[in-house]
Formats: C-alpha cells, sequence, structure tokens
C-alpha cells in the first residue's frame, strides 16, 4: 500500500500518539488503527518523516485551517508560493529571495542588459528602504526625475517584501502604466511612469584633457567586460596617457564581470576572498597581464556590492589611487539555482573581503583621497581630483 508524503506526515503524528511498532530496523505503522491496513517504512525513512513532522506539522495544520475555514476558496498555487517566499523572508536578508519562473525570467533578462521596465537600480540602506543608486540614462526612470538617493515606497500602491518583488513589479510590458511612490527630504511624491525597452549600456569612454582616458561604468552585466575590454584597446590606441575608472553611483551586478574588469587592472595575486558560514574560503585571483597605464578609481556612497571588490582590490594593491566617498557596503555575494520547475532561489551565500582580509560588509571602502560632491557643486570635483593625481604622473 502507497501512502503520499503529506498523508504519511499526518499518519506519522498519529502514530507518535498512539504509539509505533520498532523492530528490524523498520517501522510499522497502523493505519486508522486497523492491522489490516499497515504501510512498512524503513528506520532511516521513520526518521525523515519523523523530523519532517517536527519542522512541517504546524505548517500542515495552518493549510487545512485556511484552505477549509477561509471565506473563500484559495488559490493553492499561490499559497504554495507564499509559503516558499516566507521561508527566505525569515532569513531577513532583502538580498535572498524565492523566485517564481515569471520573476526569475525577468530578473535574468535584466541581467542580459534589456528589459521593459522603467530603468532604475536600487540597493538597500541601513534601515531597510529601498533607494535608488542610479538610473538608467534616457528612461522613464531618468525623464520622471528620480534620482540617486530617493526612497522607494510602492508600486501602484502596494508595497513589497524584497527588492526582486519589488523589481518584478516595476518591469511589464512595454507602454504599459506604472505608478511609483518614492520619497524624498521625509515626503512621498507618486509618479506614473510608462514603461519601455531599457537596453542598458553599462560602459561608456571618451578622451578628457590632456589626453587622458575616462570609462564610466554604470553596473556589472554580461557583457560589461567584453565592453569594458573594447574601450580600454580604443582609449589605447588613442595613445591616452593615463585612466579615470569611473565606479560612482555603480550598483554592482554579475561577480564574474567585476573579476574580469579588475583583472586587467591587478596583477597577479588575489582579487578577494569569499568565506561561507563554515569559514571556508574561496580565492578568487588575477593573472600577471594587467594595463601599463596609470589611473584613478572613482567611488561614492552608491558604488556597491561587485564594484566594492574591485574598489576593495586596487586600494590594498596600493599602486593607483581611489578618489571620492567611502562606498555602500555590500559585502556579500548571491547564488542563484533554478529549481525543476523553473522558479529559482537567489540566497546570500558568502561574504567577501578584501585581499588583505579588510571587512567591507556594512563598512565600506574608504578612498585614498577623500572628495565630496554636492548638488550646489556646477564642477565635478572628484573628476578633477583625479585629473590632478593623473598630471601629478606625467
Amino acid at each position: 500500500m502507497t501512502i503520499k508524503k503529506r498523508n504519511l506526515v499526518l499518519l506519522l503524528i498519529v502514530t507518535f500518539l498512539l504509539g509505533a511498532t520498532i523492530a528490524a530496523g523498520s517501522v510499522l505503522l497502523v493505519e486508522n488503527g486497523a492491522m489490516g491496513g499497515t504501510v512498512k517504512v524503513s528506520k532511516k525513512n521513520y526518521e525523515y518523516y519523523e523530523r519532517l513532522s517536527k519542522r512541517y506539522g504546524k505548517l500542515d495544520q495552518l493549510y487545512d485551517e485556511v484552505t477549509g475555514s477561509f471565506y473563500k476558496k484559495p488559490d493553492e498555487e499561490k499559497l504554495a508560493t507564499g509559503m516558499y517566499k516566507g521561508l527566505i523572508a525569515g532569513l531577513g536578508d532583502p538580498y535572498s529571495a524565492y523566485m517564481t519562473k515569471e520573476e526569475y525570467t525577468s530578473w535574468t533578462d535584466s541581467t542580459m542588459g534589456e528589459f521593459d521596465g522603467v530603468g532604475i537600480t536600487f540597493s538597500t540602506n541601513k534601515s531597510g528602504d529601498y533607494v535608488v543608486v542610479n538610473t538608467i540614462p534616457d528612461t522613464p526612470a531618468e525623464k520622471a526625475g528620480l534620482k540617486a538617493g530617493d526612497l522607494l515606497v510602492a508600486v501602484d500602491g502596494k508595497t513589497y517584501g524584497t527588492m526582486d518583488t519589488f523589481s518584478a513589479a516595476l518591469k511589464g510590458k512595454a507602454g504599459t502604466k506604472v505608478t511609483l511612490t518614492y520619497e524624498r527630504d521625509g515626503k512621498e511624491k507618486d509618479v506614473i511612469m510608462k514603461r519601455a525597452t531599457i537596453i542598458n549600456k553599462t560602459v561608456d569612454s571618451k578622451v578628457l584633457e590632456d589626453q587622458i582616458g575616462y570609462i564610466k561604468i554604470s553596473a556589472f552585466e554580461e557583457h560589461t567586460a567584453d565592453d569594458f575590454k573594447s574601450a580600454l584597446e580604443g582609449l589605447q590606441k588613442k595613445k591616452v596617457k593615463g585612466l579615470v575608472i569611473d565606479l560612482r553611483q555603480n550598483g554592482g551586478g554579475i561577480v564574474d564581470a567585476g573579476l574580469d574588469v579588475a583583472d586587467k587592472l591587478l596583477g597577479e595575486g588575489t582579487v578577494t576572498y569569499l568565506q561561507d558560514q563554515h569559514g571556508k574560503k574561496q580565492y578568487l585571483k588575477s593573472d600577471a597581464e594587467k594595463i601599463d597605464i596609470p589611473y584613478v578609481l572613482l567611488v561614492d556612497e552608491n558604488t556597491a556590492s561587485t564594484s566594492e571588490i574591485i574598489a576593495a582590490a586596487v586600494k590594498d594593491d596600493g599602486t593607483n589611487p581611489i578618489v571620492g566617498t567611502t562606498t555602500f557596503g555590500k559585502g556579500i555575494v548571491q547564488s542563484t539555482g533554478e529549481l525543476k520547475d523553473g522558479s529559482a532561489l537567489k540566497l546570500t551565500t558568502m561574504q567577501y573581503f578584501s585581499p588583505k582580509g579588510n571587512v567591507i560588509n556594512g563598512k565600506g571602502v574608504k578612498p585614498n583621497y577623500e572628495v565630496k560632491n554636492s548638488k550646489k557643486d556646477k564642477d565635478d570635483k572628484q573628476l578633477a581630483k583625479g585629473l590632478e593625481l593623473l598630471k601629478a604622473k606625467q
């Protein structure tokens, strides 16, 4: 006789109350109090179902109560999704999330650099608020006046408990409207935007005064490393004498893309090392090949995650200076795995450190030269300081 796992869990609960016969490494379970219907389970399986009962017995009781007593018939698929999301929400980590198949597809598309949405990059601050890191140029968000530092409150009047669900709510078919509630200077405002197809060009380059090259990296996505390499080669052909690499308002992204960029900037050695809850370390290294042009790294308080890996490694290397303000302080890494049904789990699995073992998470990377830009400044003081340092090396 076969019993479904869920029914067997319920059966085990009854068995614990009535007692069970254990012999020869197996368990004989009595169904409905009659010896005529029994299921023989191995001791190993019995122990497994015992753990299952202790862990999820209350959940099963709640499930039965909800499905049997709610004033209308619940959507069981939504209930299941809520259970999965609730489990991950219990971590209290805004960067970990269970994603449905649709949410995972949307998230994956955004890392490829093209998606339908409004063009906002955001993270969380120390209070757990969603804060705008930057807006992608020429997108609905930029045109609507959203700025770095704005707090994101709701989408179409609804709040969301994770960054991924908030981000998924902002996205949607190009041409559809969405209302975003945000807070600036303590006041909430609503703005209606029409979603568009966003093509996020993450690397931009040009030649500045005195033959100094400039590369701006706004995020680390699928093609960022290749685009950085192309931009670098283009500037080298123009015989630039120095290089400004601008990571300001870069909220991070794909770690591998950041490591490929770091590999161009650093000699042979450790770029960063990761450590899990068990203390196991994983070292990520660069090879001996690197650019032979002096450079300056620009950072600010919105330089986060993957960008901070590069900043920390450059600072520990000590050869090229960092200019700006202390970075955001997100020194943790998420691993994402797809489940059989197309849904996925994004989980914070490790913390990363600078090559010398300096903590980044919650602290950030302090620049060698602290220079602040204010809203009143017409000139970019941070860029000016970077150019000054490079000119001094010529």
